[in-house]
């Protein structure tokens, strides 16, 4: 099969189409015939050499893909063979086929192209975990997320506006305050022209936020923590502003402020399988229906993956960024 399974860590152009042999699936596991893969900041982190795969993961790249099952492992229904699905993996989808944990293998909505559907699942995964589940948000709440227009702050805007909540996004330019305002966020913040706390607290008449969605760490947790309301919940899901953070923990304490986060690759498939259930029963009606989908920004075949990941370096896409394979 054709795959990106780089040899060096560098820049986009070390994604060069190779062959690599067909993997065959084990225990609980299916193989897939992919016919999309999602691309995602965690691809080029490992493009870099700075995010090697789990234990037992393929070395390829690409942690969600769509595609049809064409054939069953051990243990895996062989009823589902010739399904349509959408898969969460731990590698690999950046290739012809892909094997995928039984578990976090979920049905292609109806009315859903390959391309959206496997824009889906490191998305929605995502955001449900750190926002629904460790944050804990209900309707009503107020939220602030950073990075407003990336496939996660994308998302983030689409289900919270489902869910009751109001959406806080910060974003890098006006276009793209402008876009997140379409996609349904509530209030969007050029974080270059303006100071988000102040925002933050302009906007919701200093009360502060229930949640922060972070992915940039560093200097921003201390701001973050002045956003937030009391008894407030910071999670923290990327690191791209740095890894250190120097915060003052007296507000932690009489605030009663919570500070965790998570990284989702590594967790166990059983884990990943009980979000997968708890997205098939409470969100795949609202895609089914015509009221949730992803936000498309573009498209490439898998031979142009250095393209794909240059656009993404570039950082000037809007949602998703998926490669068409079959």
């Amino acid at each position: 099969m054709i795959a990106i399974d780089p040899d060096e860590p560098g820049g986009p152009e070390v994604l060069r189409p190779v062959v690599r042999p067909v993997p065959k699936p084990g225990p609980g596991e299916y193989l897939i015939k992919v016919a999309a893969a999602g691309i995602n900041r965690p691809d080029v982190i490992q493009r870099l050499g700075h995010y090697p795969p789990p234990a037992g993961a393929p070395r390829i790249l690409g942690l969600e893909l769509s595609g049809t099952i064409v054939e069953a492992g051990l243990d895996a229904d062989p009823s589902r063979v010739g399904q349509t699905v959408c898969a969460l993996v731990p590698g690999g989808a950046y290739a012809e086929y892909c094997c995928a944990p039984s578990g976090q293998c979920l049905p292609v909505p109806a009315g859903l192209t390959m391309i959206e559907a496997a824009a889906l699942p490191e998305t929605l995964f995502t955001v449900w975990s750190n926002l629904f589940d460790t944050a804990q948000v209900t309707e009503g709440n107020v939220i602030l997320v950073h990075g407003g227009t990336s496939g996660i702050g994308t998302m983030a805007i689409s289900l919270g506006r489902l869910f009751g909540l109001t959406v806080i996004v910060t974003c890098g330019s006006e276009q793209k305050c402008a876009r997140a305002l379409e996609i349904g966020a509530a209030h969007a913040i050029n974080y270059k022209t303006h100071d988000f706390v102040e925002e933050v607290k302009r906007i919701t008449d200093g009360r502060g936020v229930n949640a922060v969605l972070d992915m940039v760490a560093g200097s921003y947790v201390a701001r973050n923590l002045q956003c937030l309301a009391d008894g407030g919940r910071h999670v923290t899901i990327a690191v791209q502003g740095g890894t250190k953070a120097e915060i003052d923990m007296v507000p932690v304490m009489t605030r009663r402020l919570t500070l965790t986060g998570s990284t989702l690759r590594a967790r166990s498939t059983a884990f990943k399988a009980h979000i997968a259930d708890t997205l098939l029963h409470r969100v795949w009606r609202h895609l089914i229906e015509g009221r949730l989908r992803p936000i498309i920004d573009t498209t490439f075949p898998l031979s142009d993956a250095a393209k794909a990941h240059a656009r993404m370096d570039a950082g000037e896409h809007v949602g998703k960024i998926v490669l068409c394979i079959a």
